[in-house]
């Protein structure tokens, strides 16, 4: 028997790429700031302070998630409200509003920039004799 070749890899454009780095690792910050939560008893009296934990654990687990998924526009427009719910944690710990503008900008960069990047070298693909992408 002959030995199996691999299956070539899919190539994967800037924005997944980008955007797949920052969702990975806000999805540890993300946790660590759940912990926060639970540590400071952050949550309005009748909650349960461990729900702070299980806050953080669901929305690391989204971001791990969506990151695998970047490929597809939709996972793009989730990626964008995982960050606006990121956001609004900074009405219990104003931490968090810090970290939600952080990884918020980056977010921003990766996507904009990161299809930007995408169509150029769609562009250069498409015409390989344009000098310098113009």
């Amino acid at each position: 028997m002959s030995p199996r070749e691999p299956r070539p890899r899919r190539a994967r454009g800037a924005q997944e790429s980008l955007g797949a780095v920052v969702l990975g690792f806000e999805s540890i910050v993300v946790f660590l700031g759940g912990l926060v939560v639970y540590g400071l008893n952050a949550l309005p009296a009748g909650i349960a302070p461990w729900w702070g934990i299980v806050g953080g654990v669901v929305l690391a687990v989204a971001m791990v998630a969506v990151s695998g998924l970047l490929r597809h526009r939709w996972a793009i427009i989730v990626g964008w409200v995982l960050q606006v719910i990121l956001a609004l944690g900074g009405i219990l710990v104003p931490a968090l509003a810090v970290v939600a503008l952080i990884f918020g900008g980056m977010w921003a960069y990766a996507t904009i920039k990161g299809a930007a990047l995408d169509r150029q070298n769609a562009r250069r693909a498409a015409d390989p004799d344009l000098s310098n992408g113009e």
